[in-house]
């Protein structure tokens, strides 16, 4: 797994149309980690790839009434059989951090690949799920060297009281074993 031009190699391709231009397309040096699931709590629907390309139907379930409209997108997904999903290239800027700091700068989409964890704060997550986050994170940090151990994060991290994921179930000890060793 590697990446070559914007993309991950290894990743389905889904075009999300919520996307833009980074100031500074050389400036990728943060990962943002996050955790979804549509309807909340259910997982394999389908319904998160067309919720960020703006094709899901509002209708199919009472909770989706409440993100109707919204536009938002992450780089990638990670499913619970840890098959990886890219929606926006990594040289543009994902609509998944909102409003956001991190060391004191702002605007985390800006300079920060989003991924999303099917799941949600409080359910484990799959071992096929570290496993491909792992080989994500080492395939990121090669080819973004800006993204150093340190500047790995989740979204409760840099928009604290608005956001709590990945949240409690996820280990962040194992993930950063994971990738550190290669395993």
């Amino acid at each position: 797994m590697h990446v070559e031009d914007g993309r991950l190699t290894d990743a389905v391709w889904i075009p999300s149309p919520n996307f833009g231009p980074r100031p500074d397309p050389a400036d990728i040096s943060l990962l943002v980690i996050h955790n979804i699931s549509l309807p909340p709590g259910q997982y394999g629907t389908g319904c998160i790839p067309r919720f960020f390309c703006n094709t899901l139907d509002c209708e199919e379930h009472p909770y989706f009434r409440e993100i109707e409209g919204m536009q938002v997108s992450s780089h990638l997904l990670i499913e619970r059989d840890g098959r990886v999903l890219q929606f926006v290239r990594f040289d543009q800027r994902a609509w998944h951090a909102g409003v956001s700091t991190f060391g004191g700068r702002e605007n985390c989409n800006d300079y920060s690949v989003g991924i999303e964890l099917e799941g949600t704060d409080t359910d484990p997550y799959t071992d096929a799920q570290y496993q491909a986050l792992a080989d994500v994170t080492s395939a990121l940090q090669q080819a973004y060297p800006g993204i150093s151990s340190d500047r790995i994060t989740g979204h409760e991290h840099i928009a604290p009281g608005r956001k709590t994921d990945p949240g409690e179930a996820f280990d962040w000890s194992r993930y950063r074993r994971s990738y550190q060793q290669g395993v």
